[in-house]
Formats: C-alpha cells, sequence, structure tokens
C-alpha cells in the first residue's frame, strides 16, 4: 500500500466513479483500476462493486473512507510543515463555509490571509448546514469550516473559535412590500409570500419557528441554491429572510434590505481538527482571528 493507491480511492469516492476520477487525476482509467486493484489485494477484500460503469461502495470501502482521509491528510501536513520553513511561500488551505458565511465573513478572512501570505492558495468547499461543515472538518476533507448556528458552536467532534454574529434581514424587491421603510417586525411577516432555504440551515430554522409561533407565510419558493435566492427576489417571486452578510451584495443588485425587529441572530465559528493542523490552516486561524487566539493552535 501506498499514499498514491489511497489518493486515488478516495478520488474515486469524491468523484463518484472511475471514468471522472481519471479525468480529475489526469491519469488513464487502466492505470486507476490498477493501482484500486492492487491496494483491494493489499488489504485483502473488494472495495467497490463495479456495477457496469458504477462503482459503488462495499462496506469495506466505506470503512477506508475516513482512516485513508486521515493518512492523506497526515502526509499533507509533513509536507506543509517543510514548506513553513520557507515562511509559507506556497501551499494551500482548504475551507468549508456555508453559503451565507462564504459571502462575509470568509472574505475578509482571505482577504486578510492572502495579504500576508500571497502564495498560499484558499480552496473553498461548499456546505450547506452546520453539520455538513463538522462532518467535512472530522473526516479530514478539510482543514477548516465556517459555520453558523442559531445554538452554541459545536466542541465534541471540533474546536469551536467564535468568529461575531450576523442578524437576519428581509430582502425585497424594489417595488415589493413595506415600500419607505427600514424595519420590519416579524409578525409583519404574516401573508407574505417568502423564499426559504433548505432544512438544516439557519435561515430556514428562523422562518419555521415563525410558521410555528402563528405567524403564517405563503412559501413562494424553496431552493437549496442559496444563489437562487437574490435572482429570485429581484424577480418579484417573494421577499427572503437572509443574514447580514447579503446586505451589501443585495443594495447593489437593487434590492431593498429591512432589518428585522426584535434582533434575531447567528453565531458564527470557525472550526478545526482538534490535533495536526498543517502550518497554512493554523497561519489562517491566526489571521482571521487574530483576538480569538489566546491559547497555541495545534
Amino acid at each position: 500500500m501506498d499514499i498514491r493507491q489511497l489518493e486515488y480511492f478516495l478520488a474515486i469516492v469524491d468523484q463518484g466513479g472511475f471514468h471522472r476520477a481519471a479525468s480529475a487525476l489526469y491519469v488513464s482509467q487502466p492505470s486507476l483500476s490498477q493501482a484500486v486493484r492492487a491496494l483491494e489485494r493489499d488489504l485483502g477484500g473488494d472495495l467497490f462493486h463495479r456495477v457496469g460503469r458504477r462503482a459503488v461502495l462495499t462496506e469495506a470501502g466505506r470503512a477506508l473512507i475516513e482512516p485513508a482521509r486521515a493518512a492523506v491528510r497526515g502526509l499533507a501536513t509533513a509536507r506543509a510543515s517543510v514548506a513553513a520553513v520557507h515562511e509559507l511561500r506556497t501551499g494551500r488551505v482548504e475551507v468549508a463555509a456555508m453559503p451565507s458565511q462564504a459571502v462575509e465573513p470568509l472574505t475578509s478572512m482571505i482577504r486578510a490571509f492572502s495579504g500576508r501570505y500571497p502564495g498560499v492558495s484558499v480552496v473553498i468547499r461548499a456546505a450547506f448546514t452546520s453539520g455538513d461543515v463538522v462532518e467535512m472538518v472530522r473526516t479530514g476533507a478539510v482543514e477548516l469550516g465556517l459555520l453558523a448556528t442559531s445554538g452554541p458552536l459545536p466542541d465534541k467532534e471540533v474546536v469551536s473559535r467564535p468568529a461575531g454574529e450576523q442578524r437576519f434581514v428581509l430582502v425585497v424587491a424594489p417595488d415589493g412590500p413595506f415600500a419607505g421603510r427600514r424595519a420590519v417586525g416579524c409578525e409583519e411577516l404574516a401573508g407574505q409570500r417568502l423564499i426559504v432555504g433548505q432544512r438544516g440551515t439557519g435561515m430556514r430554522a428562523y422562518v419555521d419557528c415563525l410558521r410555528e409561533r402563528g405567524i403564517a407565510f405563503t412559501t413562494a419558493a424553496e431552493t437549496e441554491h442559496r444563489v437562487a435566492l437574490l435572482p429570485l427576489v429581484l424577480a418579484g417571486v417573494g421577499s427572503a429572510v437572509v443574514t447580514e452578510s447579503w446586505r451589501a451584495m443585495a443594495e447593489q443588485a437593487g434590492a431593498r434590505v429591512l432589518d428585522i425587529e426584535p434582533t434575531t441572530t447567528l453565531n458564527i465559528g470557525l472550526v478545526s481538527r482538534r490535533t495536526g493542523l498543517s502550518p497554512a490552516a493554523r497561519a489562517f486561524v491566526t489571521t482571521a482571528l487574530p483576538r480569538a487566539c489566546d491559547g497555541p493552535v495545534l
């Protein structure tokens, strides 16, 4: 077994099949298949069921994912530790982020980090719920994660560092409801047409809570694609409850943004594994949250 075989295995898992993995790795499919067969011989069992052109993980294959990620991440950390001697002139750090937090505060975090370490690239991975972020960090798919939650920041499987709060606001079309207003009471959302996100997100939890309180609204559209929210609002489909991070972008696009009273906020956190951070990830944490790093970042 060698690290290349594990990288090939993970590529098949992440890309959803041998053909896509071979294309992503810039290797021939026969070479990829041969490497996986050698890995299966070393481990003494099949990792995939070959169903036509599809590759379905066996139980053994599912069991290998987390250890394989840990091994690949460990080697990357070792390589990055050597590169740290050269003051992080090259390298990369991967961050999983929920859509709204990818707008802000992640943009500001990356700006601060890139200004100090211009040779290190930041790779942003999509995650749609706080649970997705925690799972990606816990399993080693990424080193860092940026999430939002209406409750306490997670602290069992990951290390969480507070990164501020974001209040909820209402984005409406230029000719939409509440003309001339700068704020709206949450009770006034009764009878409105709202565009909502998927379950598991703070924005969805907020509007679901409104309904539980007897504030009845019409769900005009439900979308997992957060980028669709603003176009739908501007098209007059409905209004959307989003976080403060959307304000500048929404106003630049021509929408109106109203504060929702009383103020309700989400807690933002930058999360990481408890040990084994690469030098680039440690530098990202200390640069993004200089005041939050009172102790050592492992």
